[in-house]
């Protein structure tokens, strides 16, 4: 069987749990492998495959952790040579290992066997796996229960069906910013700070009736859309860690920076430091990585006193199988522009206007999403993480797709949120329509699956029929909810 196989990683899960292999692993060096606990299988979505593993290479014997990729090429185009998480692997297996490498490395430097399990593996299990791959994608990945049959319903009726669940997401984002926008007001009044157990809000937060007189505070708008926008730079790997960052460094304790000719530098400092991705700079190799942590510890050091909140952990973050421009690093810096406009460039206000007298709605979401692509400058316009180089310049923290993103579950949401809370009904139906009107750019493999299962491939371009997608396979497909679907009442009736 040649070394170009594609198997899934799952099935090596399955094969490493069971010992599989034909006869004893070795290195490439030679040396014997012996496996005396194989550890546990990791559910979450980072770090390495197996805990706790116990193993004897050669003389030695080794307790941590295990990783297992289809190409040993994974072990850094995935990232964990960036990643702490990585750092107590003490043996990496690979699937196809075409240059015979006998070891990888971890983020602090360390050097850890791998061995190539293609060698080790019965030729009928890994034609097996094979088949199993081809399978999964001939059945099309992310195809619904529905898929053969649901022909009986017509495009029109099913497009129908995803308008209406399209409507349903927008509203339910609608409530969770609304929601949120109370809690904020609620805390800046009863002058509490964040993180707030949930009992503290309980009583007197759910029975205070709000009225658009308490929401006339600019900080509690201007933290909200911070918060909003950090978890959509956050993609879904880091967006909870990002939308925690925004409220730990939140603008309350941001707007007491002095501003100055280097404040977004002094934002980036806050934010590395509090995010916990922070490096030293004592053990910086890079000239240019050097002067950079000098100048955000000098700026840390002089706003300091002003933060009292807590600080986050380097490894609560996700670089696993991200790209490198949406590593957190690079989003981080992209937000610390974006945070210069909420905070000093009054883009809120500049929001509202164009909304308010720009027409054509096709030239206001072009003009709203311009306001967030965010080119790259400075240290990370040639750095992914510290310390290391990128081999190619990065031309933008924030690109076009990322953009429309934001416009879409980001700016309408809140807008409709903030001109219904003041009364506004004719701006809240019109950024409405603007939803309704949106054209996706960017692809996501659910809506594409899905799209593909329903033969509906050119009504997901539609942003709100797109929407209405995700929101038929994660709250009904992916639940087996065929029932309470309403295609899936008609077809399986």
């Amino acid at each position: 069987m040649g070394r170009e196989t594609k198997i899934k990683e799952s099935a090596l899960y399955e094969v490493w749990k069971h010992q599989d292999f034909k006869n004893t692993l070795k290195t490439p060096d030679g040396e014997d492998v012996v496996i005396l606990e194989r550890g546990t299988l990791n559910h979450e979505h980072a770090g390495p495959d197996f805990r706790n593993a116990r193993i004897r290479i050669g003389n030695l014997t080794y307790i941590g952790d295990i990783e297992i990729d289809c190409a040993y090429t994974d072990w850094k185009s995935h990232g964990h040579h960036l990643d702490s998480k990585y750092n107590k692997v003490i043996l990496h297996a690979s699937f196809i290992n075409k240059s015979n490498y006998s070891h990888v490395y971890t983020r602090d430097g360390r050097k850890v066997p791998s061995v190539c399990l293609n060698d080790f593996l019965d030729p009928k299990l890994i034609e097996g796996m094979k088949s199993e791959l081809e399978e999964t994608e001939n059945n099309g990945g992310t195809s619904l229960k529905c898929h053969s049959i649901n022909d009986a319903i017509t495009p029109e009726q099913k497009e129908k069906i995803l308008y209406e669940l399209g409507v349903h997401r927008f509203e339910k984002k609608c409530k969770k910013i609304f929601s949120r926008l109370k809690e904020l007001e609620f805390l800046r009044e009863m002058k509490i700070k964040e993180p707030v157990v949930s009992y503290d809000l309980s009583n007197q937060f759910h029975e205070k009736n709000f009225t658009h007189k308490d929401f006339g505070s600019k900080e509690i708008w201007q933290q909200l859309l911070y918060e909003l926008l950090f978890e959509a730079l956050g993609y879904s790997k880091n967006k909870t860690q990002m939308m925690e960052l925004a409220k730990h460094a939140n603008v309350k304790f941001l707007s007491r920076i002095e501003k100055d000719g280097v404040i977004i530098e002094k934002y980036e400092s806050v934010l590395f430091h509090v995010s916990g991705l922070i490096q030293n700079s004592t053990v910086a190799g890079e000239e240019q990585t050097k002067a950079y942590l000098e100048r955000l510890n000098l700026h840390w050091n002089s706003v300091r006193a002003l933060y009292d909140g807590a600080l986050m952990d380097e490894t609560e973050w996700h670089f696993f199988r991200l790209r490198p421009q949406n590593f957190p690093t690079v989003r981080i810096a992209g937000g610390a522009k974006l945070l210069f406009d909420l905070l000093h460039g009054e883009i809120i206000k500049i929001m509202i206007k164009k909304i308010t007298e720009i027409h054509n709605l096709t030239v206001l979401i072009n003009s709203l999403r311009s306001m967030f692509v965010v080119r790259a400058d400075g240290y990370w316009r040639n750095h992914y993480i510290f310390d290391e180089p990128a081999s190619s310049e990065i031309k933008y923290f924030v690109g076009a797709s990322r953009a429309d993103e934001i416009v879409v579950n980001v700016l309408i949401p809140f807008f409709a949120v903030y001109f219904d809370v003041f009364g506004n009904k004719n701006l809240s139906k019109k950024v409405f329509k603007m939803y309704t009107i949106f054209q996706q750019k960017a692809e996501n493999q659910i809506i594409t699956d899905v799209a593909g299962s329903l033969n509906l491939a050119e009504s997901m371009k539609k942003t709100i029929i797109a929407q209405g997608m995700i929101e038929l396979f994660r709250n009904l497909c992916s639940k087996n909810k065929c029932l309470e679907c309403e295609i899936g009442k008609t077809v399986f009736s």
